[in-house]
């Protein structure tokens, strides 16, 4: 950019001459970008550097939906109020908690080169996209600037900040307790994902196999390969506006996250003490100031027009003080590595094996996600997140700790030898489904005595039963089989609660009125084989009758600790019985009859580009045979009824997935929800979704000359 005081010029003149020099500059880096688009809108981008392929990924995510990349970065910057109101902008404060746009420009310049290359190039590739494209509006975010990238480093929009409770923060900070009140309280749809490594050993061909299967909202991330002539080749899934493939492969080795258990965040309950006007904590036998910095955060009013709140936020020694309980302020802790973060999520995406991945990861700039890995030299891995704190065993973490007792702070981070990991494990397989490592190869691959509690704080779940018995003794993988095993119909949460309804029925009395009127349901799920299928009417009865039974353990005591899993189990005969009473009568009062096919109530639908859907009933949808996580499917379906519809729609689970053999030629498949784009005029919009909801995966184009082949469209970015 030209300077008016540098040049002598009028500012309006100088900036002109800066803007041409500008798009001259992204107009000669979009000629060393090919993008080339197969059949299914899939864009495989080819630069010269590596930053010329950053370019022209993030290019090509702007063109099949820029609303969502915009929409990641208010998030992630704290800016989303200037878009949707005031009413959000609690969630823009718990971001700029920790966000200072100031610090990350200075981070910025900090960095090394080449990542400073890297994100130069992806603000260059987004705004060369709105320069060509002057009928996008965005609602904001008008420029991006190089420094913005730091603000999102993990996969997962939001990330380990979501733990900051929002009610929670606005009682805080607006001194109305009385808020708090109104917090919602419901069982929350399973989401993080399924992967699953396995070794030459157990496969047909002795090639190292991996299933890469995020569980989370549809549409939220893009598909696509990137190239350069500097070494990069990577393909999978970025999430919208990041330039890095989050879950992928390269032409050696594969890597899939999915959300750990891990206990990397911590609450301290702060002890205030004043001395000289000058509020601080006691922190043993130290009087330590708080801090304060004040946020200012622009929102749209009613009117349309731009206003501002002004916050005063508070500090300790430990982080931002984020709410009150027990009249204590509770200050909240988290990794917060903005460049190494950056650094390691795109670095990993060139390594070639598990050496090289472990190098990368030494970074530790990982803190909430497993990941499962495989490379074409036969090696599987399941690795912990690398950000865990070393803390003192004798303190429950998964509470707020004594902030004035120096015992409970962090002391340093654990080595990676020393965390939980299975790398080539004797059983020839590894797999995570957000349950507990010591599995993770075969039940106690992974000794839980060797390691601190804080490493799981959740336990086993059902998909993590469903993968190990799929995995267990088996020697004949191959890619097909793999894909079966990750859409096996098995659901293990009805495979032990059928068995206790089926006894408690037995256990009512003759004369009892239940037992004539829940005979035929109780039948019919009694010789059902737990197995979930598009025209199964048990899978129907069945899960709205266990949606009733988590609607009980919400809504009677619950045991603190427990998995909503462990509570379903715990029920008591009446309370098993009531549920489904009310599964039954909620049947017959929307459908006419309790005996439904599931496929004709979990639909699929995508009506219209929006991020949020509105759902109709009117309108065409498609049958989904497979269930939400919560009953343990692994093929993961997370939907329910809206405002207006009888008929069920998906808005999260299985969102991307893929099969990869890592063989002397790698091979691989995947499928997408929808499809590739979020235009409703294009062609891939839902172009994927038959093959979606049957499991049926397509061939993957890696190889230039596969590419070439199955070339919808050749260009340059701005073409």
């Amino acid at each position: 950019m030209v300077y008016w005081g540098q040049t002598g010029m009028a500012p309006d003149q100088a900036r002109a001459i800066g803007d041409k020099v500008e798009k001259a500059a992204w107009t000669a880096r979009a000629a060393r970008v090919t993008i080339t688009r197969d059949e299914w809108g899939v864009a495989h981008v080819h630069g010269k550097t590596d930053a010329d392929a950053v370019f022209g990924m993030i290019y090509v995510q702007a063109e099949d939906d820029f609303p969502r990349i915009e929409a990641n970065y208010l998030t992630a910057l704290g800016r989303t109020a200037e878009a949707e109101g005031e009413k959000a902008i609690w969630a823009d404060l718990r971001q700029r908690l920790y966000v200072d746009p100031d610090q990350l420009q200075r981070d910025y310049d900090a960095s090394p080169q080449w990542l400073r290359d890297l994100m130069d190039a992806w603000a260059d590739g987004l705004n060369h996209y709105l320069a060509t494209h002057p009928d996008v509006r965005p609602r904001v975010l008008t420029r991006f600037e190089p420094w913005m990238a730091l603000s999102f480093t993990e996969g997962s929009i939001g990330g380990d900040i979501e733990r900051i409770d929002l009610k929670a923060l606005e009682a805080l900070y607006t001194g109305k307790p009385e808020i708090l009140l109104a917090a919602d309280r419901h069982l929350i749809e399973p989401t993080g994902s399924n992967g699953i490594a396995i070794a030459p050993k157990n496969t047909k061909d002795g090639h190292a196999l991996l299933l890469i299967n995020p569980h989370t909202s549809f549409f939220f991330r893009s598909e696509l390969q990137m190239t350069s002539d500097a070494g990069l080749n990577a393909y999978g899934a970025a999430t919208w506006g990041q330039f890095f493939l989050y879950q992928g492969f390269n032409d050696h080795a594969g890597w899939m996250h999915t959300s750990s258990t891990v206990d990397a965040v911590d609450e301290y309950a702060e002890t205030i003490e004043t001395r000289n006007g000058v509020k601080g904590i006691r922190y043993g036998t130290e009087w330590r100031p708080l801090t304060s910095r004040q946020i200012t955060l622009a929102y749209k009013g009613a009117d349309g027009r731009q206003a501002r709140r002004v916050f005063g936020v508070l500090y300790s020694s430990h982080g931002p003080l984020v709410r009150m309980e027990m009249g204590k302020p509770i200050a909240f802790r988290m990794m917060w590595k903005p460049v190494p973060a950056l650094q390691q999520s795109y670095l990993r995406t060139k390594t070639r094996d598990y050496a090289g991945f472990l190098k990368v990861a030494g970074l530790q700039a990982n803190s909430s996600n497993d990941t499962l890995f495989a490379d074409d030299k036969g090696e599987i891995a399941y690795l912990h997140p690398q950000f865990v704190p070393v803390r003192d065993d004798r303190f429950d973490y998964r509470r707020p700790v004594d902030g004035s007792d120096p015992a409970t702070d962090w002391k340093g981070l654990t080595p990676l030898s020393k965390l939980p990991r299975a790398v080539n494990p004797p059983s020839g397989w590894a797999m995570n489904t957000n349950n507990e490592p010591w599995g993770a190869a075969g039940p106690g691959s992974i000794r839980k005595a060797d390691f601190p509690r804080y490493m799981d704080m959740v336990g086993e779940n059902p998909r993590g039963e469903h993968a190990t018995k799929l995995l267990t003794g088996r020697h004949d993988f191959d890619a097909p089989g793999l894909i079966a095993a990750a859409y096996d119909s098995w659901l293990p949460t009805f495979a032990t609660n059928v068995p206790l309804l089926t006894a408690a029925w037995d256990r009512l009395a003759p004369g009892d009125t239940a037992k004539a009127r829940l005979a035929d349901p109780v039948a019919l799920l009694r010789d059902w084989d737990d197995r979930w299928g598009a025209a199964s009417e048990a899978t129907t009865l069945a899960v709205y009758w266990g949606t009733q039974m988590c609607t009980a353990i919400l809504d009677g005591p619950c045991s603190a600790g427990k998995s909503p899993w462990a509570r379903m189990d715990a029920l008591d005969d009446p309370a098993r019985l009531a549920a489904l009473d009310r599964a039954v009568a909620e049947l017959t009062g929307l459908f006419g009859g309790w005996r439904v096919k599931w496929g004709d109530i979990n639909r699929f639908q995508r009506n219209d580009g929006a991020i949020v859907q509105t759902f109709d009933d009117a309108k065409p949808s498609s049958p989904v045979p497979f269930a939400s996580a919560l009953w343990g499917s692994l093929a993961s379906f997370g939907a329910k009824p809206y405002p207006g519809t009888k008929k069920w729609y998906g808005t999260s689970g299985n969102s991307f997935v893929a099969v990869v053999e890592f063989g002397p030629r790698l091979r691989a498949w995947a499928v997408s929800a929808g499809g590739e784009s979020g235009d409703p005029a294009s062609p891939h919009f839902t172009d994927q979704v038959s093959r979606y909801a049957g499991g049926a995966l397509r061939p993957v184009h890696f190889y230039p000359a596969d590419i070439a082949a199955h070339a919808a469209r050749t260009y340059h970015p701005g073409e």
